[in-house]
């Protein structure tokens, strides 16, 4: 589980493939999230919600990977925070998880609006007491209201839209809470409609159509549909056949996908890119001929038990005596 974990979350770090997952899930696989305007943020996340002073409670949550959007829009910069939550297992929790990151992130800005209208309000006191000595000069309208003190965050302010998207490496459809309300025990419309809901943004292979697996122009098309054919032998054999995007796929989307799927595949990690196809056919004949070993070594063993000598064994299984002493030794 560990290894997967940090497989994955190293993988959707990536500005390509974390680009992407949210062209996918925002602009139905059109390229408008340009990579290089992708930038790396903490992903701690930190809030104070309750008590005062010694009281204080923090509350500290990380997520796997957190990136702001800086695009141009008539001459002004638009924002966008984005965050991506890779499981390799279903999460039946994740819309409240999910729901504290983000409100946590929201807790944040205001903080940060907060601390700025303090920084600016020092510095104003201090170019005013410069200027004349008394500081009597300080305009009314430049003070905030009773409400925007209290709160630190003005009028004006305005907070950055926060989009957290769930990438599932696992080929299980997903069968947990999708929102809030999937998870809350009463049913009842109109106790519900007094209560705010939380959906989840959700990628997960086994419910993304075929035909819409193209819509991902990153190496998470690659991995998404084998993860999504991993346990069908005869769809996953056409695909890797099919589709030329396998036979010079990146080294990093190969570890994914060797990892999260168990298949037991091996390739340089030195290499820059893996033919997969190539891979499984090696992982498969190889797994043949440790089958045959096995089966050598059982019925090695029970003739020999039964009286037969080493020449007899060897003779049957046409091996050499050397190599049916070593399988013998093995099974011992």
């Amino acid at each position: 589980m560990a290894e997967k974990d940090i497989v994955t979350k190293d993988y959707i770090k990536d500005t390509e493939v974390f680009a992407d997952a949210f062209n996918y899930l925002i602009f139905d696989g059109k390229p408008v999230i340009d990579p290089s305007k992708l930038h790396e943020m903490d992903t701690v996340e930190i809030g104070m919600p309750y008590g005062e002073g010694k009281t204080r409670v923090t509350v500290q949550k990380f997520r796997d990977s957190l990136k702001y959007l800086t695009a141009m829009e008539d001459e002004n910069a638009a924002y966008l925070l984005m965050g991506i939550e890779a499981q390799s297992d279903i999460h039946y929790a994740m819309a409240v998880r999910n729901m504290v990151y983000d409100a946590l992130q929201y807790a944040s800005q205001v903080e940060k609006a907060a601390k700025s209208h303090r920084d600016a309000a020092k510095k104003r006191k201090l170019q005013i007491n410069e200027s004349d000595g008394t500081g009597e000069n300080d305009k009314a309208d430049t003070r905030p209201k009773a409400g925007e003190y209290l709160s630190g965050f003005y009028k004006e302010d305005r907070l950055l839209p926060v989009v957290t998207l769930v990438v599932l490496f696992n080929a299980e459809p997903w069968d947990g809470p999708m929102s809030i309300y999937d998870m809350l025990s009463v049913k009842e419309p109109r106790i519900l409609s007094f209560v705010p809901d939380y959906r989840i943004n959700l990628i997960a292979p086994s419910q993304i159509k075929a035909e819409d697996m193209d819509k991902f122009r990153s190496s998470l098309r690659e991995v998404l549909l084998y993860i999504k054919y991993s346990k069908d032998r005869e769809q996953l054999n056409r695909l890797l056949e099919s589709d030329p995007q396998f036979r010079n796929l990146d080294i990093e989307a190969a570890v994914v996908i060797n990892t999260v799927t168990n298949s037991g595949l091996k390739f340089d990690r030195k290499e820059k890119t893996v033919d997969m196809c190539q891979a499984v056919a090696d992982m498969r004949k190889e797994e043949r001929q440790e089958g045959r070993q096995e089966a050598n070594r059982k019925t090695a063993r029970n003739m020999l038990k039964r009286g037969y000598s080493l020449e007899t064994v060897a003779e049957v299984l046409e091996l050499p005596e050397e190599l049916v002493e070593e399988l013998v030794g093995c099974e011992e």
